[in-house]
């Protein structure tokens, strides 16, 4: 039981949502494990990544270093408008294919609940 307590410890460390402040770039909805442990989806956005294997790859480093493995869900893009406090999720990845975009907004509106958040399967 002691394990499985510190497995969700750290695992209630992991941000729910890093993105970017402002503009238009990929993202990638990962789940996050504990060993042995429960998991969360998490999403990451960047406008530095080229690709979006380039965010999840990022992101495994980083959660390894804790301990933690993950996996992949998709990905696809945000357009982050702070000034209008929207973001739209739309699109899709080459290499991972399309994230759940109805997820990745729930997560998001828990972190922005003053924004209008909107998705859709269309775009790339």
């Amino acid at each position: 039981m002691a394990a499985a307590a510190a497995a969700a410890e750290v695992l209630s460390r992991v941000a729910d949502v890093e993105i970017d402040g402002g503009g238009v770039f990929k993202y990638v909805l990962v789940r996050v494990r504990a060993a042995g442990g429960p998991g969360k989806d998490v999403v990451r956005g960047h406008g530095w990544a080229e690709y979006h294997a380039d965010i999840y790859e990022q992101t495994a480093r980083e959660l390894a270093q804790q301990g933690l493995g993950c996996e992949c869900l998709g990905g696809g893009r945000l357009s982050h408008r702070p000034e209008e406090r929207k973001i739209h999720v739309y699109g899709y990845s080459v290499g991972f294919g399309r994230a759940d975009h109805s997820v990745t907004t729930e997560k998001l509106k828990a972190k922005y609940p003053d924004y209008e958040i909107t998705w859709a399967d269309e775009g790339y």
